[in-house]
């Protein structure tokens, strides 16, 4: 369905509608729009007042004209064109220059980079693009996993991220046989960590993990990780780290999922096929930094690096 503008007649329409108890979704079927405008229409006139059409519609339109007279500074063009080439989303731009006092919406931000890019610019390349997309095999099988501990037997504390130091471990692949990425997020401050290794082997994914957590051991309880066979070496972790290794169900990816999207940020440094003897470890420290300097709408679009420092400190 098309988006249109309420008109005043609809908006009259929902005002009726909404005295006879009728629901949103009826309503949005009613007066033929989508059931989020009614949501916005609603939470606009206030959480606790009544809805009133002809006040609405009066709103609506003075915000219409004041909008067409408004044009954004070319210094604060400027500066949003700065932290899209350093990889912040529209909505993160938006809500850390609305919060400065200069208020510039994500949509606004996309039309711009749209018609940069209808100018043959080049912004459009620093937006994240694509979905990763999961399917299991009909005959695939996880494999198993010796002393393998189980996420059911996981303290409920980790599920509520209520502390520091439960994280969630993964690996991502380069080109065949040019190596791999281990990768470990921090679930309540999305803190993120990568380091590149010759191989998927369980040797190198342990030696990494153990290099890359050694520093924090003192904020490491649990490590979360799925039924692959790099992770073989568990135990080894463990003990290393002074910390438990407990592992998700298979094919249950959402029960990692902060360190999933993470890996998605990651694939905007090191895209899918890389011959990974082809990027330094420079090149991987350079991408982690940028991932964890990103303000996160989690966060209250606070970045996961600052949150993490603040809370060692703390500790």
């Amino acid at each position: 369905m098309n988006y249109q503008q309420l008109t005043e007649v609809r908006r009259y329409q929902i005002s009726a509608l909404l005295e006879r108890g009728i629901s949103v979704s009826e309503i949005a079927k009613t007066v033929k729009c989508h059931r989020s405008t009614i949501y916005r229409e609603l939470k606009r006139s206030g959480k606790n007042e009544q809805y009133v059409p002809d006040k609405a519609h009066q709103e609506s339109v003075a915000k219409r004209r004041q909008a067409r007279k408004y044009r954004i500074p070319q210094s604060r063009i400027d500066f949003i064109e700065v932290l899209l080439s350093i990889d912040w989303s529209p909505e993160q731009i938006s809500n850390v220059l609305t919060r400065a006092g200069a208020r510039v919406s994500h949509e606004w931000i996309y039309r711009h980079v749209a018609r940069d890019k209808r100018q043959g610019g080049k912004l459009f390349r620093h937006l994240r693009q694509g979905h990763k997309r999961y399917r299991r095999g009909k005959k695939e099988k996880a494999p198993a996993i010796k002393n393998a501990i189980s996420i059911d037997e996981r303290p409920e504390i980790v599920d509520c991220r209520e502390r520091i130091g439960d994280w969630e471990i993964d690996t991502v692949l380069g080109k065949h046989g040019t190596g791999a990425m281990v990768t470990i997020l921090e679930r309540k401050t999305r803190f993120y960590l990568t380091k590149k290794t010759a191989s998927k082997s369980a040797k190198d994914v342990t030696k990494a993990t153990i290099d890359m957590l050694l520093p924090y051991k003192e904020f490491v309880h649990t490590i979360t990780a799925d039924n692959g066979r790099e992770f073989a070496g568990h135990e080894e972790i463990a003990e290393a780290l002074e910390a438990q290794v407990y592992f998700a169900h298979p094919y249950s990816s959402w029960e990692r999922g902060a360190n999933e999207n993470a890996n998605g940020l990651l694939r905007q440094y090191v895209k899918k096929g890389t011959d990974l003897r082809t990027v330094s470890d420079e090149d991987i420290e350079r991408a982690q930094h940028r991932i964890n300097y990103r303000p996160k709408k989690c966060l209250g679009f606070k970045q996961p690096a600052v949150i993490f420092q603040e809370m060692m400190s703390a500790a």
